[in-house]
């Protein structure tokens, strides 16, 4: 028996309950309904079920709810649920007195008000059943079916779980694999929970945070991945009620003098935004939604003094999705837009599956002036624009969309995502789960994930995207696009530009992520400081775990540290020959040099310059030193290529750094056929190096076929020529 289920000779003491806040209506609804007497519904549970061809009293608010969103639901497992529930807990009480069946129906109700199928009621009617009497999972499943029974068994699970700080990693980890096929049962728990906290005040203080504690390091962060709002914003103000009491009264105390402003200024934006939208014909309902208690508190910490805009935003809906963006062309156009306000979460569904456009408007100056005339900083009005089918996901996420069983499912409907049931989050969850090296590793990462509370979206070079969390890295973009074949990635390029994997990622980065191509790499030990994902550091721990001593390290391409722009002869090369490409110059007699700046090469566009000596020193037309030479009043001498087809050329390399790179290099150079006159190895920096070859061709035109056998080398990223750098650039 739970502790919510209590002897009726024995109720315990009762307390006098924490502070509850009023919360502000997280959904618009469409028609009030009035609140429901629980001791109403107890009583007319107490009575006992009515004749078997009628809905027994007490289910009649649940069944209306449910009829809002099934209007053909059939209703006959809801009676004989709630027939077997009432019956089974007969003669139990809550330690508020109240008879207990009206526990179970609170928590059917809630779901039913966010739109749950007819399964999922049924299990949460019996979901205390199989804990707190005799009722057995095989009657269940005799009753109502294997999918009720996997439910109720799956919420029985979760009962036992402790997910305090003594939690038992592996009791958790259990839970997950019972439970995470099928998320209707955490929905149900997040329900349980929620009608739980709401009559949290007959408990002692002490079990009162604790439980709040809880709540807000576990169940509430599960209801922001499955996108459960509404269960998400009534939790977070219970728990700041008993969490904060003095802070909760002191925002409950803003929102009271708020309301009792005479003049709204959301009221008359809304006004203004319908008569646009009216103007425009774009049909949309235009609503004013207030803020909740933790949400007005996290303004007012951020903004200091609160004004009538901040205590709501306004949420427009629409029928479709292009609507949506009718109505932001719209606003953009006849109001004046913050942009920097602005988010396009339709074409970028947020991990949740929450969609919608973010804007804002700020109000004309006149509006925002002080009575005495004092100007006052311009006020800004936050706009929601959504398609109905939208808010109806954003309100309830996953219970929302229906049953993961049912004909059809996989299919999109209405132009929503197949098969939302499982969004990303929770299938990583269980992947990890079966990934994580030891179930205390599995338990601190998840507590991490869950404590990240926003999330980036970044692109792959193929227009696809990657959620992450912010402040992830390219090490957690490779392991989220890759898996465990992220450990032979070598670099990646954010936005174009080459980047170390330890680079933290901005929202809307473009990310290429650069693999090696050698099967038997290896992650770095170092790459756990830059991993934030557990997709990421679960990986690189597993294989670290099975292969100790083992971790790549950022090595010198040779072995041993090169000396800052030493030149090393490579080993066996052979000696330097005064080898060189044939130059006519306009000056009869002139000896002639190739610059070792740019190493021109035929067919190179070429100018020369005379130095002392009366030789001729030559360039590559766009080399830097020309113009550096010409700005000093160096005169060009004309000079042409001859009938040679032998040259040298200075190529640098850019790598990252790898045991054997030297060496695969050096081989690559040489079944080009050109040999190394000498070879230049910088220290790595930020697991990059550089290296720097004059090289010999017995043929000029064979340039291009080396530079591409130079890049084709796992590590190396870019070829390129040598090149002069001014003096100050």
């Amino acid at each position: 028996m739970s502790a919510e289920a209590t002897n009726p000779a024995s109720p315990g003491p009762v307390v006098p309950t924490a502070p509850t806040p009023s919360v502000a209506p997280a959904t618009p609804r469409r028609k009030s309904r009035p609140r429901i007497d629980l001791r109403r519904l107890g009583r007319a549970a107490l009575l006992g079920p009515n004749a078997r061809d009628r809905l027994p009293d007490a289910i009649s608010h649940v069944v209306e709810a449910h009829r809002a969103h099934h209007p053909d639901a059939n209703l006959e497992p809801l009676r004989r649920a709630y027939v077997l529930a009432e019956s089974s807990h007969r003669g139990q009480t809550r330690k508020s007195g109240e008879p207990y069946i009206t526990h179970p129906l609170a928590v059917t109700l809630i779901l039913a008000e966010l739109g749950a199928e007819t399964t999922t009621l049924t299990a949460s009617l019996l979901h205390d059943t199989v804990e707190d009497t005799d009722v057995t999972l095989e009657q269940v499943r005799e009753q109502f079916g294997e999918e009720v029974r996997y439910l109720v068994d799956g919420v029985t699970k979760l009962e036992k779980v402790d997910y305090g700080a003594a939690a038992e990693p592996e009791t958790f980890r259990k839970m997950l694999v019972a439970t995470g096929s099928d998320v209707r049962v955490m929905s149900i728990k997040l329900a349980d929970r929620l009608h739980n906290m709401r009559t949290l005040g007959v408990m002692r203080p002490e079990k009162q945070e604790r439980i709040a504690k809880v709540t807000r390091d576990v169940l509430i962060p599960l209801a922001e991945r499955l996108g459960v709002q509404a269960l998400k914003t009534e939790l977070e103000d219970l728990v700041f009620a008993i969490l904060h009491p003095e802070e909760h009264e002191r925002t409950r105390q803003l929102i009271a003098e708020n309301a009792a402003r005479g003049d709204d200024p959301l009221a008359e934006v809304a006004d203004e935004v319908r008569g646009v939208l009216r103007d425009a014909g774009i049909t949309a309902e235009v609503l004013i939604r207030p803020r909740h208690f933790v949400s007005v508190h996290r303004v007012a910490r951020k903004r200091g003094q609160l004004r009538g805009t901040d205590f709501g935003r306004l949420l427009v809906l629409v029928n479709e999705d292009a609507d949506c963006y009718g109505v932001l062309g719209e606003l953009h156009t006849c109001m004046t837009p913050v942009v920097s306000e602005f988010k396009d979460f339709i074409a970028v569904p947020k991990f949740n599956l929450y969609q919608s456009l973010h804007t804002a408007v700020a109000l004309p100056q006149a509006r925002t002036d002080s009575p005495g005339g004092t100007p006052m900083a311009a006020q800004v009005v936050e706009v929601l624009i959504r398609t109905h089918q939208m808010h109806k996901v954003a309100e309830a996420g996953v219970i929302a969309l229906g049953n993961p069983y049912a004909p059809g499912a996989d299919d999109p409907a209405d132009g929503e995502r197949a098969d939302p049931t499982r969004p990303g989050w929770l299938s990583r969850l269980l992947e990890w789960q079966q990934a994580a090296p030891d179930p205390d590793t599995f338990w601190s990462t998840l507590r991490e994930d869950l404590a990240q509370d926003r999330e980036i979206t970044v692109f792959r070079p193929d227009g696809g995207t990657l959620g992450l969390p912010e402040g992830a890295t390219c090490v957690d973009a490779a392991y989220a696009q890759y898996g465990e074949d992220a450990h032979a990635c070598i670099g990646a390029r954010v936005n174009g530009r080459l980047a170390t994997l330890s680079t933290v990622l901005r929202d809307g980065d473009t990310v290429q992520l650069l693999m090696g191509q050698d099967p038997a790499s290896e992650p770095s030990r170092e790459w756990l400081e830059h991993a934030h994902t557990p997709a990421a550091r679960i990986a690189i721990q597993r294989w670290l775990a099975t292969h100790p001593g083992g971790g790549a390290q950022t090595e010198e391409p040779t072995g041993t540290r090169a000396e800052p722009a030493a030149t090393r002869p490579v080993e066996n090369a052979p000696a330097a020959r005064p080898r060189r490409a044939d130059v006519l110059v306009d000056r009869p007699g002139a000896a002639v040099r190739l610059a070792g700046c740019c190493t021109p090469v035929p067919p190179d566009d070429i100018t020369g310059f005379a130095v002392r000596g009366g030789a001729v020193t030559v360039h590559r037309a766009e080399c830097a030193a020309v113009e550096h030479m010409k700005s000093r009043g160096r005169a060009e001498v004309g000079v042409r290529w001859g009938d040679t087809t032998e040259c040298r050329v200075t190529l640098v390399a850019e790598s990252f750094g790898r045991p054997h790179l030297l060496a695969d290099l050096t081989e690559a150079i040489a079944l080009q056929g050109a040999e190394i006159v000498s070879a230049t190895v910088e220290p790595p920096s930020q697991q990059r190096v550089r290296h720097t070859y004059t090289l010999q061709l017995p043929d000029a035109a064979r340039l291009p076929a080396l530079m591409r056998a130079m890049r084709d080398v796992p590590g190396v990223y870019d070829v390129s020529r040598a090149q002069y750098q001014a003096p100050g650039s």
